[in-house]
């Protein structure tokens, strides 16, 4: 009998255990729609990262931050969102499952780090006369500037300078020298064509509101439409051309 009463005190000791770890450790969550108030900033020096992508996994909608790297976005409280901006590596966010929505949380994104090695270069390369002009002055800095070739060379080059023209094309560095200049210039070509092209030029040509537009945004991105390279005019031409489609086809709500 008093074997019976000690197993039974075990058993709902540990039954008790066991319950207390879930209630601890387990959270049920209850699906809520939610208006998320957030800010993106970077984790290199905590400035805020603008007009950085944000979609929901769940419908795939989304929106953009602004010029100080806020946004809004309706969801619910278990979704999560994909981050994604130039120069930066691409982040899933959740939100805290007891946030109400009259907060503003932040959410920290890291920028893209290019490793580069030391280059060494050994040995002296023989000087051809090509009978060629002088080149012109380059911009690109002395880290990042080719060994080889700067600039894509021609296929004459193979027969006059045929080391630096194979390097140019198999040297794995110079492969990356490259792809590091390439984001470099894909990033100043977004910081000016943001100037032109925002949330705030948007609501100003269209009248929209803020909601509309950033789903006319998210819209308008998709189509792919708008180089780097546009002007004001351009840009401004496009967004009303583009406007008067997303209303005939009853995009706007």
């Amino acid at each position: 009998m008093a074997m019976k009463i000690i197993n039974k005190t075990i058993f709902f000791f540990l039954l008790a255990v066991t319950l207390n770890g879930y209630t601890q450790d387990d959270v049920v969550v209850d699906p809520m729609l939610i208006r998320l108030q957030a800010k993106i900033i970077s984790t290199a020096d905590s400035s805020a990262v603008p007009y950085a992508n944000i979609v929901n996994n769940r419908t795939h909608s989304g929106t953009i931050t602004n010029a100080d790297g806020f946004f809004s976005l309706e969801m619910l409280n278990i979704d999560s969102l994909v981050v994604s901006s130039v120069g930066y590596q691409k982040a899933v966010l959740k939100v805290p499952y007891n946030y109400n929505g009259n907060s503003v949380l932040v959410f920290l994104l890291k920028p893209m780090n290019y490793n580069l090695g030391e280059v060494q270069v050994k040995g002296e390369r023989q000087n051809v006369d090509l009978g060629l002009e002088t080149g012109k002055p380059t911009d690109i800095p002395v880290e990042l500037r080719g060994d080889a070739f700067n600039e894509k060379p021609p296929v004459v080059a193979a027969l006059f300078s045929p080391i630096s023209f194979w390097q140019y094309h198999l040297s794995k560095r110079e492969k990356q020298k490259r792809e590091v200049r390439k984001a470099i210039a894909l990033e100043k070509n977004w910081e000016m064509h943001s100037q032109n092209y925002n949330k705030e030029m948007v609501i100003f040509l269209t009248g929209m509101t803020e909601p509309q537009a950033d789903s006319f945004m998210v819209w308008f991105n998709g189509k792919d439409v708008l180089p780097y390279t546009s002007n004001e005019y351009q840009v401004r031409a496009s967004i009303l051309e583009y406007f008067e489609i997303y209303k005939r086809e009853g995009r706007l709500k």
